[in-house]
């Protein structure tokens, strides 16, 4: 198995399907990842150890998912400078709101992308476009999905 290039992580097992999209994304472009789940809050010597250790083992993106307090993107981030792209997950009475503004509301100097609400697709294919500015085959495979997005709305009918 090749080398990751791409973490993604959640904070509870719980949290899988709604990262599914990013597994399924970085398959289809044919990013080496692994999945981990480390909790912030009741794992944070975990946490700590992952990200400090994450560039040393070759990972280039870390995708991180959250519900609630949605503190692992933003603690990730705090401990290493790989871009972490945090993903808000559905998971409370407030319907991942809680979570979205846990994770965009990060304080000066410690950025996390941050995409919608349980939109871990996106979260998968903004680490290809991060990859693709080093390595050219994402991006040649990206022009292809895109042309395929095209296509897709070219082709659509509606009718009543």
């Amino acid at each position: 198995m090749e080398k990751p290039l791409v973490s993604i992580v959640m904070g509870s097992a719980s949290d899988k399907d709604k990262m599914k999209g990013a597994v399924d994304i970085l398959k289809e472009f044919g990013v080496p990842f692994e999945v981990r789940v480390i909790s912030a809050h009741r794992s944070p010597d975990l946490a700590m150890e992952f990200a400090k250790g994450a560039r040393e083992r070759g990972i280039e993106v870390i995708i991180a998912g959250a519900g609630g307090a949605a503190h692992l993107p933003g603690v990730l981030a705090s401990l290493t400078t790989l871009p972490v792209i945090g993903v808000p997950i559905d998971s409370t009475s407030l319907r991942g709101i809680d979570s979205l503004y846990s994770i965009v509301q990060m304080p000066a100097g410690i950025p996390v992308a941050t995409v919608g609400i349980d939109a871990s697709a996106n979260a998968g294919l903004l680490a290809v476009r991060i990859l693709s500015i080093k390595y050219p085959e994402y991006a040649e495979k990206l022009e292809k999905y895109r042309e395929k997005l095209r296509e897709k709305v070219l082709t659509s009918k509606v009718e009543y």
